[in-house]
């Protein structure tokens, strides 16, 4: 358990032990105070039982002389039971002040069953006058008994007045005294709860405000927190955080410096080849010459030649242009239809080429010129050397999250040292593409725009052919691409 958990709980066991105890006390006095009316309204009710009975007995005992059944005696008899054991329970009552009365009270009780039974014995003697004499005793006895009922329970309540009023004294100065414990024992829990509070919230407070400086880049101000629980902890992890803040930012700017000039000289490289190969061709001067080829072919009824030089166009301004931009699937599809239009007006009948493209794919981003390096070492190496010629397959499908290209020859395949080599990166002596750019130069290419190393795959048999596989993420699609060209 932490320091602050075992400050809370020792908050709570606090509350809970002085309401415990307030609990215990007013319980104890309630309890006690319960007890002693209990006792006095046992005391009355005592008394009034004997009244009560024996007023019974006199209307059962009237019952039976008028109408002497089995029903009658049997509750007289049952009156007569309940009023001894009334009986037994007021010589319980006797106390020095009512000692007198006690006694002439069991007297009249003894009296009165006496005149109850010499009635009932006169009664099944067949004497109904003496009976009837009997029963009006046991009648006069009965209000004998009802007036000092009445006398004990005045008694009782002379007896008990101080009592009363003790009680309700006792209450008033109880409910006085829970007040006055109230508002100490909340004030005391204020005091405390502040205190605890305190102890808590100044070293977040300072945390906080050494947060928000944090936040305006000032890494100078060091946290000081005095206590001994997780607070202090957090406030030297802060401290250390800070710490490894600022040197972080001062590498992330060093690196930054030298990732500027790195870049600005990549810049410059970039200008030089693009200067120098702009020197040795002026490209706006060969695309006119190789559209007036075109229009001149055409008019002279050279219609496939008129096309093939089109393509030619094509493809060479789309390399001299697009070399540093990224694309879309769309465009590197379309410049290479015009690349395989070429390669099979060179080699007629001994290339075959198979297309399968969904539509739905081609918006996503690439490096440019990356499927047309693929498909040239798939010609140079799996159909020219061929007598008869070989068959490319092109597949663009939607994987879920990636696009899958794939390019497939029926060639004599690859060794898997080659694999390896174009895998990793390493250059390989036997490329040479039209475009200058060899396949390793394409994986490079393709792990650096995408920052991952599974976006390129070789699958290989000996004899049976040569697979490349793109996994291309949708995640760099290029949003509000518009509505695509005619893919004609």
């Amino acid at each position: 358990m932490n320091k602050i958990q075992k400050k809370i709980w020792l908050l709570v066991s606090v509350v809970m032990f002085i309401m415990a105890a307030i609990w215990i006390a007013l319980t104890f006095y309630n309890q006690k105070t319960q007890s002693q009316y209990n006792e006095i309204l046992q005391r009355y009710l005592r008394l009034n039982e004997v009244t009560r009975v024996s007023q019974q007995m006199v209307t059962y005992l009237n019952n039976y002389l008028l109408t002497p059944t089995e029903s009658n005696f049997k509750q007289l008899e049952d009156h007569k039971n309940r009023i001894q054991a009334a009986k037994s329970e007021v010589v319980d009552l006797r106390n020095a002040e009512n000692d007198f009365d006690i006694t002439n009270y069991m007297h009249l009780i003894d009296s009165f069953i006496e005149a109850t039974d010499r009635s009932l014995l006169f009664h099944s003697e067949g004497d109904i006058e003496a009976a009837t004499n009997e029963f009006n005793e046991a009648t006069r006895i009965s209000g004998y008994i009802s007036e000092m009922t009445m006398t004990l329970l005045d008694i009782e309540l002379k007896t008990y007045d101080r009592f009363y009023r003790g009680i309700i004294e006792q209450s008033a100065e109880l409910k006085e005294l829970g007040i006055w414990l109230l508002l100490l024992i909340t004030y005391l829990l204020l005091l405390f709860t502040y205190g605890f509070s305190l102890s808590i919230t100044r070293p977040v407070q300072k945390l906080a405000k050494a947060a928000n400086e944090l936040s305006r880049g000032r890494f100078d101000q060091e946290v000081e927190v005095h206590s001994n629980d997780e607070i202090a902890f957090l406030a030297k992890t802060f401290n250390r955080m800070r710490i490894n803040i600022n040197n972080l930012i001062s590498e992330i700017q060093q690196k930054a410096q030298l990732e500027k000039e790195l870049q600005d000289n990549k810049l410059l490289l970039q200008e030089s080849q693009l200067h120098s190969l702009q020197s040795q061709i002026n490209p706006h001067f060969l695309f006119n010459t190789l559209d007036t080829l075109s229009k001149k072919a055409y008019l002279e009824g050279a219609e496939q030649t008129s096309d093939l030089l089109v393509s030619v166009a094509g493809l060479l301004r789309y390399n001299l242009k697009r070399l540093d931009k990224s694309v879309t699937l769309y465009d590197e599809v379309s410049v290479l239809k015009q690349y395989m239009d070429i390669q099979r007006a060179r080699l007629t009948e001994r290339l075959t080429l198979h297309m399968e493209i969904d539509e739905s794919c081609l918006y996503v981003q690439l490096p440019g010129l990356t499927l047309q390096p693929i498909i040239e070492n798939a010609v140079i190496h799996a159909v020219e050397p061929m007598e008869d010629g070989g068959v490319i397959w092109i597949r663009v499908m939607d994987g879920a999250d990636r696009v899958i290209v794939e390019i497939e020859d029926d060639g004599p395949g690859m060794p898997d040292e080659k694999i390896h080599q174009l895998l990793s990166g390493e250059h390989v002596e036997s490329e040479g593409h039209s475009t200058g750019i060899g396949f390793s130069n394409v994986v490079k290419r393709l792990r650096l725009f995408y920052g991952e190393e599974d976006v390129i795959d070789i699958e290989s048999v000996a004899g049976r052919g040569t697979k490349v596989l793109l996994k291309i993420p949708k995640a760099r699609r290029i949003e509000n691409y518009g509505e695509a060209p005619d893919r004609r």
